[in-house]
């Protein structure tokens, strides 16, 4: 009977080692991985945000002419040209928040009416 116990305990105990050893390298396995992420986001520098749209269309002289009457109108504001095949899209500002593109978009909505807000990466605030 002492034999048996004798047994089943050392199985035990060395499961539990074994067990708890697992667990030890599943930790700094994780931390590498946080540690990774950490240092993608630096160098990303982006955020999920806002953006408005102002032209979607084949023609870039025309995309290209847009931004530079926008920057005209807004020159504090960020104005992006991107190629997704085969068209060009304008799109406009770095906001934080829905509301805050919203509110830009009325203000601006008589000189470019056919205007809308998207969601996309922004550029990240400047600290000060």
């Amino acid at each position: 009977m002492m034999l048996r116990f004798s047994i089943v305990f050392i199985c035990l105990f060395n499961s539990a080692i074994l067990f708890g050893q697992s667990f030890k390298s599943q930790d700094s396995l994780v931390n590498q991985l946080i540690e990774r992420q950490k240092a993608i986001n630096a160098q990303k520098m982006t955020m999920s945000g806002y953006r408005i749209q102002l032209f979607f269309g084949g023609d870039r002289a025309r995309a290209n002419n847009m931004r530079l009457d926008f920057l005209q109108q807004y020159p504090d504001l960020g104005a992006y040209v991107i190629y997704q095949q085969p068209n060009f899209k304008l799109r406009i500002g770095d906001f934080k928040s829905r509301m805050e593109a919203a509110t830009f978009l009325k203000e601006m909505q008589p000189g470019y009416s056919m205007a809308f807000i998207v969601p996309d990466e922004v550029k990240l605030p400047v600290i000060e």
